[in-house]
């Protein structure tokens, strides 16, 4: 699955207790699931293991593993649950609500399961600020039902409180192993900012604000983003140009100026290196293929 076309969305999220000795019946989510326990005991079966869980216990379920939940007798658990994919699929037609759980295997339909994260994510972790994670599903909690014309904006607020838990959730389930060093997230949306509004400051003053050498800012900015900041400003800059080359009247000098190159020739020459095209051709280029596809849906 491309990282490009993720896009999580939760389609219902609640708090279920279990009853004394409850056990549930095994059962297959065709989308991606996440459990909280909250209170209680319980043990979750899965990949033909059993997982005792306590209060604290974060249970990851990608979508089409079998599992069972069974719940102490003494202590029976609670759990905070949601069900969700990596990118929306539409299910309407084969389910008439949104927590689409198969029980018998034998009716489960492949084609229907959600798709997996990129990366590996444990399927069994333990979190401490509990109250924390508690507070995080409850903004996103709804009454299991499609999105409609009474529940489209509240939907809205729904989807963005998920993204917001998701992001929290990679942060803490992947760790720097395989997502970039927060503080860099944060950094890379100022520079964005800074970049649009043509206000980049001096590198040092970003790594030394994060209290960072410059050494190991280089080094977890090109672990964020592949480049080094040099080349991230460009890219940025080269890709605000294309637009203007393409929307605009504005002057190819015109546009290396907007843009704070230091030169039209400068920004030929970057702008051929990074697009394999000069500037002139790029916009020619652009205009030839407008006026094709004009010819083919005139009538």
């Amino acid at each position: 699955m491309d990282f490009a076309n993720l896009h999580p969305y939760v389609y219902h999220a609640c708090l279920y207790p279990f009853s004394r000795g409850q056990s549930s019946l095994s059962r297959t989510c065709y989308a991606s699931s996440l459990y909280l326990i909250s209170e209680g005991k319980g043990i979750i079966r899965f990949r033909g293991e059993d997982h005792p869980v306590v209060p604290g216990s974060l249970v990851y379920m990608p979508p089409g593993l079998l599992h069972d939940w069974y719940a102490d007798w003494e202590e029976p658990m609670v759990h905070y649950c949601c069900y969700f994919d990596w990118t929306l699929i539409d299910r309407r037609e084969a389910f008439s609500t949104p927590n689409m759980i198969c029980f018998d295997l034998s009716q489960l339909q492949p084609p229907l399961i959600g798709p997996e994260f990129p990366v590996p994510i444990p399927e069994l972790m333990t979190v401490s600020k509990l109250r924390i994670w508690m507070d995080g599903f409850e903004t996103f909690f709804n009454n299991n039902e499609y999105i409609n014309e009474r529940t489209y904006y509240r939907g809205l607020k729904i989807q963005s409180n998920f993204q917001q838990f998701m992001e929290y959730f990679l942060t803490f389930a992947l760790k720097e192993n395989n997502i970039p060093d927060p503080r860099m997230l944060h950094l890379l949306e100022r520079l964005d900012q800074d970049l649009m509004t043509g206000s980049v400051k001096p590198l040092e003053v970003y790594f030394r604000e994060l209290h960072m050498s410059r050494g190991y800012f280089f080094e977890k900015f090109h672990q964020a983003t592949g480049l080094s900041p040099t080349q991230y400003m460009n890219h940025f800059r080269i890709n605000r140009a294309k637009d203007d080359l393409r929307f605009s009247h504005l002057s190819i000098t015109e546009i290396s100026e907007k843009y704070g190159f230091s030169s039209v020739h400068y920004f030929s020459k970057l702008f051929k290196q990074l697009t394999g095209t000069p500037p002139k051709e790029y916009r020619a280029a652009y205009i030839s293929e407008g006026m094709k596809q004009a010819e083919v849906f005139s009538p």
